[in-house]
């Protein structure tokens, strides 16, 4: 007798040694109808590479360890000087390191760039979803800098580099550096125009000091940060540098780090400016112009996030129920739960068609997607991330149990799942953000009806909801009150345009049955029974 009490069956392998992006067939094709021909074999190389790493065990390991070591506070050395540094678990920087070697802070210079860095971008975060920050605001960065070409030049060479390098000392001794975000104080949140640090000129005309706080610093161990703070002219942004060119620390000083309820490996912090050296960005008063071009970017990676995490949720689950045998069968072949994989992977495969989508109109930069992103963006961003949060707590149900034990994977997906949608703006901002650009920019109302308008004529339902939303749109009356009802509308019918033009006829009608034309319940696995939901499962399954 060996003192066994049980033999182990019936439980499936782990999820791993599988590449993730050629098992995501919504993303493949996504990069395929995006990229010029001549792109495509070196991006589905790029990408099968970077989707073999993030399926191998070891980096799997590394994303449970960067989240069960937390990132640490060091305010000061050992003799007593201020250093105010972040301390990481090694796994940290080497998922971090792979990200930046990979190019997902090197869109803006290459051809189809956005569209080869959001399919990485959304593979990576399945990887470890925190590292993302960095890597996020990094990108989204060289917009904002390239407002001031000399700043354009020092900087950007180094943000788009594939060189990581994490110790702090000046940028020009660096071949690569990252780049964090400071806008929100604790009086203001949202409402930056209340802010209160001060900018003080300096003799040189283009440098300041600043005087303040901001209670939301994003990728606090960065190399420089774009801060917004209230100079003679009004609201203002500056570039702010960790490491001043004389090797001194710029005073930067660390409260404390968030103690959030997810995205734990990454660290967020509350900042203090004291005499803070500062160069302008842009013009004085127009921080918020300055700025914007930033936040547009992050909050497109946000849409990518999500997507990202909702196609991991998935996976885990088809996997899940494809390896597990109850009353009597493969869980995956009973009709109630194949109805809810289905369901689950229809959501997945509309954020990701959605976004690819408008990684393509940054890489196509016409003045037409220009007025699309300003009402895609924010409506995309009002409502994938809204969606992620459903998506993977309903996946975690479809393991039962061991989907609620964290060895399982699954409950550090439903605590990463909320953050995109507060990131960089919650949902009320973006519905009034959806609001000011049709009262504002008639252009992109005129892009977004033009992108939907490629689809009419296709499905009946899209057709009845393209009618009803149109008819919303024509009175804007007192639409504040309805802006998240009218965000959602535009959202969604985007999405059904998309999968009625590029999804399998399965997946098209799925969506088109449930989330337009009212054939579906609010719950998942509420899908019509007379379609065709195990292909549907099929295209999703990761090992395919």
């Amino acid at each position: 007798m060996d003192g066994s009490t049980h033999t182990v069956t019936n439980q499936p392998p782990p999820l791993v040694g599988y590449d993730v992006y050629t098992a995501d067939l919504a993303l493949t094709s996504a990069v395929e109808r995006h990229l010029d021909p001549e792109l495509l074999d070196e991006a589905h190389g790029d990408l099968s590479a970077l989707g073999r790493s993030a399926g191998s065990s070891q980096l799997q390991e590394w994303g449970v360890l960067a989240n069960e070591n937390p990132p640490r506070l060091r305010t000061h050395d050992r003799y007593g000087n201020r250093v105010d540094e972040v301390d990481f678990h090694p796994a940290w920087h080497r998922l971090l390191g792979k990200g930046v070697a990979a190019g997902l802070t090197a869109a803006w210079n290459r051809p189809g760039g956005h569209v080869r860095r959001a399919a990485g971008f959304l593979v990576w975060t399945q990887v470890e979803a925190g590292n993302g920050c960095p890597l996020s605001m990094t990108h989204a960065a060289v917009p904002a800098l390239r407002t001031d070409p000399d700043l354009a030049a020092e900087w950007e060479p180094r943000l788009t580099s594939t060189i990581y390098e994490r110790e702090l000392r000046p940028a020009r001794h660096k071949a690569g550096a990252l780049f964090g975000m400071a806008m929100t104080e604790k009086q203001g949140g949202s409402d930056v125009r209340a802010n209160t640090t001060a900018a003080r000129p300096l003799p040189d005309g283009e440098s300041y000091e600043l005087t303040g706080h901001k209670w939301f610093c994003s990728a606090p161990m960065s190399d420089g940060f774009l801060v917004l703070a209230q100079a003679p002219g009004g609201l203002t942004c500056f570039l702010v540098p960790r490491v001043l060119e004389d090797d001194t620390r710029n005073p930067f000083h660390l409260q404390r780090l968030k103690d959030k309820l997810g995205n734990r490996s990454n660290a967020s912090a509350e900042v203090e400016f004291a005499g803070t050296w500062a160069r302008r960005v842009g013009e004085e008063g127009r921080g918020v112009r300055t700025i914007i071009e930033m936040v547009a970017a992050t909050r497109l990676d946000c849409v990518l996030g999500s997507a990202g995490l909702m196609r991991q949720a998935v996976a885990q689950a088809i996997h899940h129920c494809d390896h597990r045998e109850a009353f009597g069968g493969r869980l995956a072949d009973k009709p109630l739960m194949r109805n809810v994989l289905a369901d689950l992977a229809v959501e997945s495969e509309a954020a990701t068609t959605l976004a690819l989508r408008l990684a393509a109109a940054y890489d196509d930069d016409g003045e037409q997607e220009r007025a699309l992103l300003r009402i895609a963006v924010p409506a995309a961003k009002y409502w994938v991330t809204k969606r992620c949060t459903p998506v993977t707590v309903e996946a975690a149900e479809c393991l039962g149990g061991n989907g609620y034990v964290e060895e399982s994977g699954m409950p550090r997906l439903v605590r990463e799942s909320p953050l995109n949608s507060v990131w960089e703006g919650a949902g009320n901002v973006q519905a009034l953000d959806v609001l000011r650009a049709l009262r504002r920019e008639p252009d992109a109302l005129d892009a977004y009806l033009q992108e939907i308008g490629r689809a009419r004529g296709a499905d009946h339902r899209l057709d009845g909801a393209i009618k009803a939303l149109l008819t919303e749109l024509a009175d804007l009356e007192g639409v504040e009150g309805r802006a998240r009802r009218l965000t959602e509308r535009l959202a969604l019918v985007l999405q059904g345009s998309l999968l009625v033009r590029f999804a399998p006829p399965e997946v098209a009608d799925a969506f088109c049955a449930s989330r337009l034309g009212g054939d579906g319940g609010a719950a998942f696995g509420t899908l019509p029974s007379t379609l065709n939901l195990a292909s549907v499962v099929d295209r999703s399954r990761p090992e395919a």
